[in-house]
């Protein structure tokens, strides 16, 4: 009989912590602060396929420093390799894309570009809780890239 109410009990406890512990392929759409926190990042799914853009940025606009010239002027895609591109704006970039959803909580065959150096590189995502991600940029293999904590912000 005790082994029973015991069996029963891990089972209730089981269930509870299912729900908190699955992470459907969905589980990673929303808004995202970057782990400098320096901007936002919103994951949607397109067509069975994971993208993100910067819907919000810190500082917007270059410091009146700015080493290039453009002190009070809106943040663009500078240092995109393309020309064409340079004066993009940074709020709207899409710099998550084409990821796809591998298991539980995890996220691979993406790309994520960094627009401070303009330079895009393979990418994976690992949730780490439902309002925590672990994002590694890399080249090559996994080894060789750094991972970037973001947290849920919607």
């Amino acid at each position: 009989m005790k082994r029973t109410c015991a069996l029963l009990s891990l089972a209730s406890l089981c269930c509870l912590a299912a729900p908190a512990l699955a992470q459907d392929a969905d589980s990673i759409v929303g808004t995202w602060l970057n782990g400098e926190g320096t901007a936002h990042v919103e994951i949607q799914n397109e067509g069975g396929k994971y993208f993100g853009k910067i819907v919000w940025l810190k500082e917007p606009v270059y410091p009146a420093d700015d080493p290039k010239g453009m002190a009070g002027k809106t943040k663009v895609d500078r240092e995109n390799p393309d020309p064409a591109r340079r004066n993009d704006p940074i709020l709207g970039l899409r710099m998550l894309r084409d990821f796809r959803f591998d298991s539980p909580g995890h996220w691979k065959d993406g790309r994520i570009y960094d627009p401070k150096n303009g330079k895009d590189y393979k990418c994976k995502i690992a949730m780490e809780t439902p309002d925590v991600l672990k994002v590694r940029g890399f080249i090559g293999i996994s080894l060789i890239g750094r991972t970037d904590t973001w947290t849920r912000v919607r």
